[in-house]
């Protein structure tokens, strides 16, 4: 009967959207293939599941162990496990609102009354002693949903921060296998930096021979040089970059910068995941955590709007006592020690002002901005998963076409060495094509890390597989060996 009076909105997930297609052109069923690293072809699988373990898929141990690290030590997912366990707390607290409060008293005094008020001598009654104990039961009818509705909000509350938990496992596992393929691209991009200036300084020598013979001038000298340590000063940008992408990595994994000494990975030892789940519209809007986290915001929002007008209604309170009390111990257990009460109580709010009916409003208003939030993270979730999306498959082509490039570059140098060794080329033209060679070989290596990281923003933006991980505390999955993403 109670139920049927609770007053204000009940919340209804909002429709999930059901465009015909993700993105703006219909998906390809495969992404185009390179013969080179990273140049794989990945295949769409609409309606797959996506894997809880998501980063297993690259086949590197080093990876794996590393997140399985971050998952038991990072300091921020302690922090959102602890502000979980907060919120359902204070719903439990809240839950106890809907039953009577039960209180015991007792007392033990010694007085002196005086009667001069009443015209008699002080002093004719003696001290004494006065002795009394009750139990006092009192409930709060909850006949409109006030405290249902409160306790409603506080329970969407703790939905929120479930869903931020799953946000901060989704962000940290996702940030950690990017930035350790970040690492990888960086330690390829060195390599291929060195491999450029070891290319510069054999040239060097042979224009330094054959300005010794006469063959070239001075001029020809210098710029070789000068192009030599224009290549000698693309590594320490480099290795700066790579040096705080490690530091992001220890902070990432809990640890201090020195205490990460793990090797950097090797790009070559990944593994292009060859299958690629493509949720559908209506998945989507079941997995994201940001969405999940802010339909619960929209949840409380519409039972705050239930609370403001439950406070504007009438509040019924039953009550009742049962005590004795008497001047010495033996007496409070006698017939006439009884005392009791029994009592009903009803609170009309009349006149505040206006503030009830403009709280009202106020979270009408706050109910509304929820649901415009709302529907701004849909919009956003779906344009994430379509830039991932397009990323994968123009990424694709960009490294068939930089591979096409950078074979064509190198090429091109050797002819025109060949041909200046033979006289038959001027010097200039090998310096246009050693730096033409060296920006190919670099946008190579960026394009083959594009590949990897592009497969990591997909699997986050279509939520990362948290429905397949129970959750545990981190000191459980410290001692028992069990991973907070497995069941």
């Amino acid at each position: 009967m109670l139920a049927g009076c609770m007053v204000g909105p009940d919340f209804a997930p909002p429709p999930a959207p059901s465009p015909a297609r993700l993105t703006n052109a219909p998906l390809p069923v495969e992404t185009v293939s390179a013969a080179t690293l990273g140049g794989s072809a990945q295949h769409f699988r609409t309606g797959a599941d996506v894997p809880g373990a998501w980063w297993e898929l690259f086949h590197s141990p080093q990876i794996s162990a590393l997140v399985a690290q971050a998952l038991r030590a990072n300091p921020d997912l302690r922090a959102a496990q602890a502000t979980l366990r907060e919120a359902r707390e204070n719903v439990s607290a809240s839950q106890g609102a809907l039953f009577p409060t039960v209180a015991a008293s007792a007392s033990g005094a010694r007085q002196q009354v005086s009667l001069a008020a009443f015209g008699i001598p002080s002093g004719i009654i003696p001290p004494f002693n006065y002795y009394a104990g009750s139990l006092n039961v009192t409930y709060a009818l909850d006949v409109f949903g006030l405290v249902r509705r409160q306790i409603e909000g506080m329970a969407a509350q703790a939905d929120y921060e479930r869903e931020q938990l799953e946000a901060a496992y989704l962000t940290l596992t996702a940030n950690l296998v990017g930035a350790l393929l970040t690492e990888a691209a960086l330690k390829a991009q060195i390599a291929a930096a060195e491999e450029i200036i070891r290319l510069y300084r054999k040239e060097l020598e042979v224009v330094q021979q054959r300005f010794d013979l006469g063959a070239v001038s001075r001029a020809d000298v210098l710029q070789q040089q000068s192009s030599l340590q224009a290549a000698v000063a693309t590594l320490p940008p480099l290795q700066k970059q790579l040096g705080q992408q490690r530091d992001l990595v220890a902070s990432l994994l809990g640890v201090l910068p020195s205490q990460y000494t793990d090797p950097t990975i090797d790009m070559a030892s990944l593994h292009l995941p060859a299958d690629l789940p493509v949720s559908l519209p209506s998945q989507i809007v079941a997995q994201r955590p940001d969405i999940r986290a802010y339909a619960a915001l929209l949840h409380a929002a519409t039972a705050n709007v239930g609370v403001a007008t439950a406070n504007m209604l009438p509040q019924f309170t039953l009550s009742a006592s049962y005590g004795r009390e008497g001047l010495d111990t033996s007496q409070i257990f006698m017939p006439g020690a009884v005392v009791w009460s029994l009592g009903a109580g009803l609170t009309q709010p009349l006149f505040e002002g206006g503030a009830l009916l403009h709280r009202k409003r106020a979270s009408v208003a706050a109910l509304e901005a929820a649901a415009a939030q709302y529907g701004s993270v849909v919009n956003t979730a779906f344009r994430n998963v379509a830039d991932a999306l397009v990323a994968v498959t123009q990424d694709a082509e960009t490294l068939r076409a930089q591979l096409a490039a950078e074979r064509a570059a190198a090429e091109s140098l050797a002819v025109i060495h060949t041909q200046f060794q033979a006289g038959a080329t001027t010097y200039l033209n090998v310096l246009q094509a050693e730096q033409t060679y060296q920006s190919a070989r670099l946008q190579l290596v960026s394009a083959q890390a594009a590949r990897f990281t592009d497969t990591v923003a997909l699997f986050q933006a279509l939520g990362g597989g948290w429905w397949h991980r129970a959750d545990v505390a981190p000191d459980v999955a410290q001692c028992c060996g069990v991973l907070p993403w497995t069941r």
